[in-house]
């Protein structure tokens, strides 16, 4: 009899497209109780020279997430053409777009779900699972998706030019405030790695080593491929700096203050359209 753990990726992975190219970053950090903390890659490069690269980050329950992964290699979409044959299938291999290699992926998605929701729906897990998946196809210009455990996607636009999955929360806002579709690679990069460091900063369920790739536009492969552990010089300088300056910062805004000193960005100000909080004091006074 299958035995079904519960091993949840509880990970963070961002994946950026610009004009100038991709960036994609993960951690590598499973959690299955608070006893049971192991390493496991959540990124993987497919890669044909001069015809495709494609790169697929995870988040999500680790059995699916892996088994996901092994089928899209051999994963075929069948499609019947308008004379009623069946065309040749589309995988990731042969598909003439990131679209339709997203829809593959979706696919094995689904197969997964097939084989194994019901079993782990018994066992009492949920088939949580979702993807980053970016690249670009030759003949085509570069493409991203985030992927859901039904199979179905969304891709990345101009005004949403990044995706994440996992513990998202704590690397949003360096983002949002850095980013545009012209932000260059390396700087794109950098943001990707103080988002990581913060999140790491305030969740311990994220953890080095860290997987990092950035992809330059129509070069159809990439040598800007590298891992990250606690050692690593630039990762260490990007954490203490961070740091270090975001303390900077803080102390260079004043204080509020709460008397009638004179102060030049006064704090005890009437709202303009909203009145004072009301305090209670007895228990006959009504809330409204």
């Amino acid at each position: 009899m299958a035995r079904f753990v519960r091993d949840d990726i509880m990970t963070y992975c961002v994946g950026i497209k610009l004009n100038a190219g991709l960036v994609f970053l993960s951690d590598s950090r499973t959690n299955a109780g608070v006893d049971h903390i192991s390493t496991f890659r959540k990124m993987i490069v497919y890669e044909q020279p001069g015809d495709r690269v494609m790169v697929l980050l995870s988040a999500g329950n680790l059995s699916i997430s892996q088994s996901v992964r092994e089928i899209l290699q051999i994963e075929e979409l069948h499609e019947a053409r308008e004379d009623g044959d069946d065309s040749e299938p589309i995988t990731i291999w042969n598909a003439k777009s990131m679209f339709d290699a997203a829809r593959v992926l979706g696919s094995a998605v689904r197969h997964v779900y097939d084989r194994d929701a019901e079993a782990l729906k018994h066992a009492g897990l949920e088939f949580n699972v979702s993807f980053i998946f970016g690249g670009q196809v030759k003949g085509e210009g570069m493409r991203l998706f985030l992927v859901y455990a039904a199979g179905n996607f969304i891709e990345a636009t101009s005004e949403t030019p990044y995706f994440q999955v996992g513990e998202s929360k704590y690397g949003k806002p360096v983002l949002d405030r850095v980013l545009t579709p012209d932000t260059p690679l390396d700087e794109a990069a950098k943001c990707a790695l103080v988002s990581m460091d913060s999140t790491m900063k305030s969740n311990l369920s994220v953890g080095l080593p860290l997987d990092l790739v950035v992809y330059e536009a129509n070069r159809l492969e990439t040598d800007k491929v590298v891992c990250i552990d606690a050692d690593n010089p630039y990762y260490r300088m990007v954490h203490n700096s961070w740091g270090q300056k975001l303390r900077e910062v803080f102390d260079s805004i004043e204080d509020p203050v709460w008397d009638d000193t004179y102060a030049e960005h006064p704090l005890k100000m009437p709202a303009t359209r909203h009145s004072p909080l009301r305090k209670i004091s007895t228990p006959e006074e009504k809330l409204i």
